[in-house]
């Protein structure tokens, strides 16, 4: 029977708590009055000092917030300064006596469940094994402790491990507030076990939710925690083992019946003995399917067992885990993530999402914040399998090594005879091949013009509920421009002409990546002109010193009113914002409609204009854009003077020729689809913030961002009904933190497994790092390690290291000398531009950002695919 009120209390037995009480127990201790209703689970005896025992101990305390006043203006890299600061906060509160009336609620359970008894005395923090937070070992748990006073000083000290240096960084990490973390102490009796453990209710390493591993080894299971022994490791799925590692084990943690613990070493025929018998394990399994069915999502559970019996003495959800993809069935499915063909692998607010959704017409689902497209079907079919492997091959390896894996699983993907639905996309070359003209790439780029234009135009009357169904009526006709087959055709023709280059002339001449040449600037590359043209806007401020130190000490995204205060300053003005009205609408993860664009935050350009400033001489643009059409041309005469001395040679050459023709006149269109798609989206966020306004000014949403946070039919709906779901909102915010967090695979089942392919390109060099090979040429220079754009400091001659680029990342490039990046493919935009711009690049880098330290010389082979550190 629970109290009335659960907080008129200082002390709360386990049987008087559930999982709602997080506030007033912590995680730990909500999860355990959870698991102690829970028929047929056993979980020792005990009970909770509530959050409000600790906000009376500490919360009137002069001394103590004194410190955390000082503590809150620290950032986690001020390491020093934090565990000093920690130290000193430990101490005051380890002094601080505990009240009297807490101490004697305290001895009145301890007399309940025995006085004499040993126990565990155990940190709950309220910001702890959370859905979205684990906070797992921030805070302190003492084990085997005897006696009232005891027990009472290490109660002191649960509180006081509130701000051990690790737990005062995660916080700092996480942006939790320190007096906002409180925390409860549990005090549970000890076990004694033969064995204790943990167990995932889903594989840890594979993700798959099928499979459950439990850990175990004799004795406590601090032995394990602590790395002083290795666990057995034992596989369950079904009901069955399915794979077991019998480690040597050899000492075992166990607790002394007068208090404390001690190492044991174990007897030789117990080190390779298993833990448990395969019938424990089982049993343990079982025990741990009806905690995760209990909570409603995979647990990491700890246990022991002492007298044949398995004691739960914790359960907290597994926060490392993937979302799997929604099913509409029961069948096995396999999901491609979109964001590693899209160079965008962050996370995507619900708005964001939701419009991608409606923008295209692939079948896909969402999880964790990221977009996947259910490849199933074309999996089971022959021909569509083909196809997928042919194309996601050469645009992600890795994606097709894990494809392979799955497919190895015979009885994972049931094969289907072929059929219309099966297949991926037409086949290459079963249309009409597109015509050699240039004239074909303008006229489609026109009509994205002219298409753009009217939006603008038309968008401009529209508000209400009214302006929702003219951008959805809007999308339809964007998406009949991106499906005509002639589009298709114009963005493959260059692809097509590339690839039959690269095979033929390594076949004819032994030449490797010959059209990553040929490809250097080809006419009406939006993406590429973009990076030269912030080249001519430092040309623009390059003469005028004063304009130059203002923008160096920039930090208001209004400097562009100042900007004419200064000599030259209306120029540079004016420079910059001819390129924003071109090209202002693109940022990092610009597929994101949610995202800010550089319009909105003009200063991110800052540095990369200041670089350029410093980097080059005027003129550069042309001169760069001018060189990569000589050594294209160049190109092009040694290949055919080369070919027309073959045998059958001028037929060879005519052909060559021909394909060479279809790189320069139909590559850089590749790109203008894209752009043509940003542009419009920045249209639809421009007016929807200001329908996001009114709601702010009607006190609908508290800021006008909130919106971000629901899907596009939900904003619709709150502005119709002026009413959003605020809890839904708030809901969406904490899911958000969350997947930001998470690593998005590029390949996924239904059963939550993350199939991590492999890559390893023929005659790598010992000590290398792997990678596909994008872009001919071998680099070595400064690696410059760059998670974040706008703190880009890069000198001439520079490899830019990262996890992925975008569109938006080009104005670097002309910087830069290399690219290495974790995330890419053969004809993701990185690749296209660095060719273009003859840049040597490395993408599909797995680790990257880790393995190469800023700062550090390397060499970057783009002809073989590798990068060495040197």
């Amino acid at each position: 029977m629970k109290p009335e009120n659960k907080f008129d209390t200082y002390v709360l037995p386990f049987h008087q708590i559930d999982r709602s009480m997080s506030v007033a127990v912590g995680g730990k201790g909500a999860n355990l009055g959870e698991l102690s209703g829970i028929s047929g689970i056993q979980v020792p005896e005990g009970f909770c000092i509530t959050t409000g025992a600790y906000q009376k101990i500490t919360g009137n305390n002069r001394e103590l917030n004194g410190l955390l006043d000082e503590l809150m203006l620290l950032k986690a890299t001020e390491r020093g300064e934090i565990s000093e600061l920690s130290a000193r906060i430990r101490e005051v509160i380890e002094r601080i006596p505990i009240a009297e009336d807490i101490a004697d609620e305290i001895e009145h359970y301890l007399r309940k469940y025995g006085e004499k008894d040993a126990y565990a005395v155990r940190s709950s923090a309220t910001a702890e094994d959370l859905p979205t937070a684990s906070f797992a070992g921030q805070q302190d748990t003492y084990l085997n402790i005897t006696g009232k006073e005891t027990i009472l000083r290490h109660v002191s000290r649960c509180w006081a491990s509130l701000f051990t240096d690790r737990a005062v960084t995660y916080r700092i990490q996480n942006a939790f507030d320190h007096r906002k973390v409180l925390l409860s102490v549990v005090v549970q009796k000890m076990v004694f076990p033969q064995a204790a453990g943990i167990m995932f209710t889903a594989d840890p390493v594979s993700s798959n939710r099928k499979i459950l591993s439990i850990d175990a080894g004799f004795g406590l299971g601090e032995a394990m925690v602590s790395g002083l022994v290795s666990a057995d490791n034992y596989k369950v799925s079904d009901g069955t083992i399915t794979a077991r590692k019998i480690s040597a084990k050899k000492l075992a943690i166990y607790a002394l019946k007068d208090g404390g613990t001690k190492e044991q070493a174990l007897e030789p025929d117990m080190q390779s003995r298993q833990a448990l018998t395969d019938e424990q394990i089982l049993q343990l399994g079982r025990l741990g399917r009806q905690i995760e069915a209990h909570f409603g999502q995979p647990q990491d559970i700890e246990w022991c067992l002492a007298d044949d019996t398995f004691y739960i003495v914790q359960s907290r959800p597994i926060t490392t885990l993937f979302p799997i993809p929604r099913a509409d069935d029961e069948e096995n499915h396999v999901y491609v993530s979109v964001g590693h063909y899209q160079m965008m692998t962050d996370a995507m607010k619900p708005l964001g999402l939701s419009f991608w959704l409606l923008t295209t017409r692939a079948h896909m689902r969402t999880a964790g914040g990221r977009l996947f497209i259910d490849i199933s079907k074309m999996l089971a079919s022959p021909a569509g399998r083909k196809q997928l492997m042919d194309t996601l091959g050469k645009a992600d390896p890795f994606i097709k090594d894990a494809l392979t894996t799955v497919m190895e699983r015979e009885d994972f993907i049931k094969p289907v005879d072929d059929a219309p639905g099966n297949k991926a996309m037409p086949p290459a070359g079963s249309q009409a091949p597109i015509e050699n003209d240039p004239a074909i790439a303008a006229g489609l780029t026109r009509r994205y013009e002219t298409s753009l234009e009217a939006l603008k135009l038309n968008i401009r009357a529209k508000s209400g509920t009214d302006l929702f169904d003219f951008i959805l009526e809007n999308l339809e006709e964007f998406k009949k421009i991106q499906s005509d087959p002639q589009n298709y055709l114009a963005i493959m023709a260059g692809i097509d002409a590339s690839a039959w280059i690269n095979e033929k002339m390594n076949e004819w001449l032994g030449e490797k990546n010959a059209a990553d040449t040929l490809a250097q600037s080809v006419p009406g590359n939006i993406t590429s002109e973009m990076g030269l043209a912030l080249l001519d806007v430092a040309d623009v401020i390059r003469p005028y010193p004063e304009v130059t130190r203002y923008l160096q000490q920039v930090k208001d995204e209004h400097f562009l009113d100042e900007l004419p205060k200064f000599k030259g300053g209306k120029e540079a003005r004016d420079a910059i914002f001819t390129y924003l009205n071109k090209y202002g609408m693109r940022c990092v993860g610009e597929i994101d409609i949610t995202k800010t664009r550089w319009s909105e935050k003009p200063t991110v350009l800052i540095p990369m204009i200041l670089s350029n400033i410093k980097n080059f001489e005027p003129g550069a643009g042309k001169r760069r854009f001018e060189q990569g059409e000589r050594e294209a041309m160049e190109k092009e005469q040694d290949l055919l003077g080369r070919l027309k001395r073959l045998l059958e040679g001028e037929e060879k050459a005519r052909e060559t020729k021909q394909k060479i023709g279809l790189i320069r006149n139909f590559m850089g269109y590749r790109e203008y689809p894209k752009y043509g798609m940003i542009n419009r989206y920045f249209v639809y966020k421009q007016a929807l913030l200001k329908e996001a306004e009114w709601l702010v000014q009607a006190g609908v949403v508290q800021e006008k961002e909130d919106i971000f946070y629901l899907t596009f039919e939900e904003f619709r709906e709150a502005v119709r009904s002026g009413k959003p779901d605020e809890q839904l909102i708030s809901k969406r915010k904490e899911e958000f933190i969350l997947f930001e967090k998470l690593h998005a695979p590029r390949v996924i089942t239904s059963d939550g497994e993350v199939i991590a392919g492999r890559y390893k390109p023929e005659h790598l060099p010992a000590g290398a790092i792997a990678g596909q090979a994008v872009s001919t040429g071998v680099i070595e220079g400064r690696a410059r390690v760059i998670l974040n754009m706008e703190e880009a400091d890069l000198e001439d001659g520079d490899i830019l290291v990262t996890a992925f680029t975008d569109p938006s990342w080009t104005p670097l490039f002309v910087s830069i000398k290399g690219l290495v990046t974790e995330v890419g493919g053969l004809m993701t935009h990185g690749a296209v531009i660095a060719r273009e711009y003859g840049l040597p690049a490395v993408v599909g880098v797995e680790n990257a950002t880790r393995l190469i330290k800023d700062g550090q010389r390397i060499r970057v082979n783009g002809t073989d695919g590798y990068v060495e550190i040197l």
